[in-house]
């Protein structure tokens, strides 16, 4: 009995402009039509039946309940963490939660940006460490190395155990170039890959033995956490005094209990954008393509169009990408330092680094259209059956057009109806909602004018669908 622990937290910087703060890799399509953690939920089809557990951040609630509902995943668990504190604290909540009703499944712990091309070799993987992980061993799943990469952290196998399994020798950190030669050609290294599958008891033991305080912090946390529509928030005044730790550190360095599983099942971490130009298909000139583009002269290139015709002429080796409000030229040997451009957004208090233009919530997205000194015009898409909070502004005015579907629209003391090609005025300090009442996704164009447009300038007056 396995149950699937998704880790979706992250920011996935060195994927900007593409992936930011807000809308970061773990939520994006990058290989096909379905996201990273909705590709991840997929390949647990012929290994679990149980519902998974998801940790993600506070501000990703709406993203994770919206691509598990795409994917028609019902109770799943969904476990906001208040502040990040690293990988042993968050899959210590995803194993109380586990136990909470008295079960002791097997945790098979994932992160939601992985990519594993070769999904029967991952599920036999899996399969053939379930009898070590019922008999209370804590497995790792390293990843047969294919040549001496500096980017990951590698794990030493000791003595063979059976079933291909190996004690575990020792974790090593990102090693230097001559080292990974060496660790490649020893033939006794693997990967670190941040799986793991375990007893959720196991796990909590040896985390309790070893490191009592985050056992203890996340056991206080759990046992004052609440139910919040699809959400299980966690006390943020106890989980910030939680210890900062990894999984590694915390238990599988000092426990006598892991053990590893070569793997060998096309596994990618996404780490930068040669990592999807390595696993994307190419022309015969080398070119991993997405979008509308057109190549000439062009060779070893990775180009991602989201949005315009993108042309490229006499180039070779670069990476380009372009997305609503940025655009991303950068040499393919050089994109592990697109994170010094995230940070020089950030110096620079520019919100390019943060959010796109598409906001999600829990009824639904808006997305900005133009803006200027006195006006702002935004797409919003409301759900069937879901609705705005009822709330208030007191700088400006919106104005409402219906491009399809049918809203119910609450404005002051009126409640009345509209629909395709109609509009609605709502003036300054009017208390109003707006409902989709019909079957199909309700969409109109919002015109805000005033002298003061941002999005602080609201009251709520209930939490229904939390506002924008």
């Amino acid at each position: 009995m396995i149950t699937p622990i998704i880790m979706a937290g992250g920011s996935g910087s060195r994927l900007w402009p593409l992936s930011r703060t807000h809308y970061p890799k773990q939520f994006i399509p990058l290989v096909n039509d379905n996201s990273m953690l909705q590709n991840t939920i997929n390949r647990l089809d012929k290994l679990s039946k149980n519902h998974p557990i998801v940790i993600c951040n506070n501000e990703h609630r709406f993203m994770v309940a919206e691509q598990l509902r795409e994917l028609d995943v019902k109770n799943a668990s969904i476990i906001l963490e208040p502040i990040g504190r690293n990988t042993a604290p968050a899959i210590a909540l995803a194993a109380l939660q586990a136990i909470g009703d008295g079960r002791d499944p097997l945790l098979l712990v994932l992160a939601a940006d992985h990519v594993i091309t070769n999904e029967e070799a991952f599920i036999d993987s899996v399969n053939n460490a379930v009898v070590a992980a019922e008999n209370g061993k804590l497995v790792t799943f390293g990843i047969i190395p294919k040549h001496p990469e500096t980017g990951y952290g590698y794990i030493k196998q000791g003595k063979e155990v059976g079933l291909g399994l190996y004690n575990v020798d020792s974790f090593i950190e990102k090693p230097n170039l001559e080292k990974a030669q060496e660790y490649l050609k020893s033939g006794f290294y693997s990967w670190n890959s941040g799986m793991f599958l375990f007893k959720a008891s196991t796990y909590l033991d040896e985390l309790k033995k070893y490191n009592a305080e985050i056992y203890e912090t996340c056991k206080n946390a759990m046992f004052s956490s609440f139910s919040d529509l699809d959400f299980i928030r966690i006390s943020k005044e106890i989980f910030e005094k939680c210890p900062d730790d990894s999984i590694d550190y915390a238990v599988m360095e000092k426990t006598d209990k892991a053990v590893v599983l070569p793997m060998d099942a096309g596994w990618n971490d996404i780490g930068s954008w040669s990592a999807l130009w390595d696993i994307h298909q190419k022309d015969d000139k080398g070119n991993a393509c997405r979008g509308d583009v057109i190549l000439d002269s062009t060779s070893n290139c990775y180009i991602y169009g989201q949005n315009k015709l993108v042309a490229t002429l006499g180039i070779d080796d670069l990476v380009i990408v372009e997305t609503k409000d940025a655009i991303l030229v950068a040499n393919k040997n050089k994109v592990q330092d697109v994170k010094n451009i995230v940070n020089r957004l950030k110096v620079q208090n520019r919100t390019e680094y943060q959010k796109h233009q598409e906001i999600f919530r829990p009824w639904g997205k808006h997305e900005k259209i133009a803006d200027g000194e006195r006006y702002h015009v935004k797409k919003v898409i409301v759900r069937p059956g879901e609705k705005t909070a009822t709330q208030i502004h007191y700088h400006r005015a919106e104005h409402w057009v219906v491009v399809s579907g049918t809203a119910k629209v609450t404005n002051g003391d009126r409640t009345y109806l509209i629909t395709e090609n109609q509009s609605t005025y709502i003036p300054v300090g009017s208390a109003h909602s707006f409902e989709n009442p019909g079957k199909v996704n309700l969409e109109l164009i919002e015109v805000r004018t005033g002298s003061y447009l941002a999005e602080d300038d609201i009251v709520r007056i209930d939490k229904d669908g939390e506002g924008y």
